[in-house]
């Protein structure tokens, strides 16, 4: 006797052949992934927010440095009568290492952060994330002024750095999204404009606020100031940033399981093929998930180290930046030996101020007027760079003090025109998907070989040639070097990657790196009998 062969239970993965009838699934053009824009949204709008969280930011840079809220250490005088310590130093008896270390404890944060918020805005919402920064931001300015101690407030000020870190990575390739076309670098520069401006500010409302109330009261009101902004990300509907995958997406994988044919199963992607698992969704293993964020980070990282342009435009910005945090640090003391200034601070604060807002926003629409190619950008820069250190270093040359302002405040003009178009290069070298951790690395490399090594060697210097002229001449006439690397800029083949797709990059509209079809060889792999076709 024959018995039948019990029905086969169909396998988890079997392939099935897809009847001619069934239409190929395509992946959706672009302008259908793309996120529609929020109600709240106004190009005007987005970059006034931005530059206000810009002012806020480096109002606390102005703040920790001036004297209501930074103080000074208690002295005794010859006589005997001693005097009380004022502001953090005071009150936290601090030696000079120690308030020196305060003034760039955000710096360790800032490094440490700045990659992790870029690399993350390929898997989540860039404007989360500066939300999420904002909020750190928020938190650690109260921290610092609730701080009890040297430590406590040391790393409150790294805090600071991890929340500034978000914001420094993504907001400017949010304004180069959204800015016309024809004044990106304006925009840029209005943004960047609000660096000297918040610093100078921050001198200001530091020591009102310090000396009238209390140097805690000054970090309280500023994490007030910040607070609605950290608010208004969470609450606001999030903008998406070109070139990143939409967050949660599933456009496409929703397009394949509404089909009659496949409707209400699951499809992950293997080796290249549609699968219909007849289970549960399958998990991610969290150390899976670590190391292809790592891989995807180093790959990325390794685009940047190779493009030349992007190179040679961080490198000259390294260059300028060594001087930048010479002149920030040193520059009253030198005004001071030099040329016997009265309130060298107030001078040295008044030239950064009038010429930071001038010369940056200058910078911009010179560039949006000629054309804001990278080409352009580069002439830009090595010019610039060329004029304003010529009369910087004529300046410390002048034997009075009349001639020494005049010099000096055309070179800073000159000189701080170049804040727009460095960071425009380094937004349109790479394709959009890259552009935070472009940012990122910039930033990072401009304070890790430029403003942070630099006060340390000025003293050194100082030190061994004791004269404050020679010292200001050395170093000035670094600006040289980054004038010939930005030369070299204007002969490298340049493209404007804006407008160009990231798959290439690893980066596809809805976040897969696989580009095999979607459906190889017209087959399905699922739980399906090809009776029920």
């Amino acid at each position: 006797m024959i018995m039948a062969e019990p029905p086969q239970s169909p396998s988890k993965y079997s392939q099935v052949p897809i009847p001619k009838s069934l239409p190929p699934i395509t992946k959706p053009p672009k302008a259908a992934i793309s996120a529609p824009k929020p109600s709240w949204f106004s190009p005007e709008r987005l970059l006034l927010i931005l530059c206000l969280v810009n002012l806020i930011n480096y109002i606390d840079r102005g703040a920790i440095a001036s004297n209501g809220v930074n103080g000074s250490i208690g002295i005794c005088d010859e006589s005997g009568i001693c005097h009380a310590g004022t502001g953090i130093q005071g009150d936290f008896k601090l030696n000079n290492f120690q308030d020196g270390v305060l003034s760039s404890a955000f710096m360790v944060g800032l490094l440490l952060a700045s990659p992790i918020f870029a690399s993350l805005a390929k898997s989540h919402n860039p404007f989360r994330l500066i939300g999420v920064g904002l909020s750190i931001w928020t938190f650690a300015t109260a921290g610092c002024g609730s701080s009890f101690n040297f430590w406590s407030i040391a790393i409150c000020r790294m805090l600071v750095g991890v929340g500034e870190a978000s914001f420094i990575s993504l907001a400017a390739p949010f304004i180069d999204d959204h800015a016309p076309a024809d004044q990106k670098t304006a925009w840029l520069a209005t943004f960047y404009m609000c660096i000297p401006t918040g610093v100078a500010i921050g001198y200001v409302y530091g020591g009102c606020v310090g000396d009238i109330i209390s140097w805690r009261c000054a970090f309280w009101g500023e994490a007030l100031l910040m607070l609605p902004f950290a608010v208004l990300n969470f609450l606001v509907k999030p903008l998406q940033m070109k070139g990143l995958p939409p967050t949660g997406s599933t456009m496409l994988l929703e397009s394949i399981e509404t089909s009659p044919l496949i409707e209400g199963l699951k499809i992950p992607n293997i080796n290249g093929r549609v699968t219909v698992a007849s289970g549960e969704a399958s998990w991610t293993c969290p150390i899976i998930k670590f190391l292809n964020e790592l891989s995807s980070f180093s790959k990325d990282l390794k685009v940047l180290l190779v493009d030349k342009v992007y190179i040679v435009n961080v490198l000259g910005y390294v260059s300028y930046n060594f001087v930048i945090g010479t002149y920030s640090y040193w520059g009253p003391k030198a005004g001071y030996n030099i040329y016997h200034m009265s309130k060298p601070d107030l001078m040295f604060g008044g030239i950064t101020l009038l010429c930071g807002l001038v010369g940056t926003l200058s910078g911009g629409l010179i560039l949006d007027a000629v054309g804001a190619t990278i080409q352009n950008a580069f002439k830009l820069l090595a010019g610039a760079t060329m004029l304003g250190a010529i009369f910087c270093f004529s300046a410390f040359c002048a034997k009075n003090l009349y001639n020494f302002v005049v010099l000096f405040s055309l070179g800073e003009l000159l000189l701080f025109s170049t804040q727009a178009p460095v960071n425009y290069v380094s937004l349109h070298c790479v394709k959009p998907g890259l552009r935070p951790l472009s940012m990122a690395i910039s930033t990072l490399s401009i304070h890790v070989f430029g403003d942070v090594p630099s006060s340390p060697l000025v003293g050194v210097v100082q030190d061994y040639v004791e004269n404050w002229r020679k010292t200001t001449l050395i170093f000035t006439s670094v600006y040289f070097v980054a004038t010939g690397i930005w030369f070299i800029g204007i002969f490298l083949r340049s493209v404007d990657k804006f407008e160009e797709d990231d798959e290439d990059d690893g980066v596809s509209p809805i976040g897969q790196t696989n580009k095999e079809p979607l459906l190889e060889d017209h087959t399905i792999k699922g739980g399906l009998d090809s009776g029920e076709l």
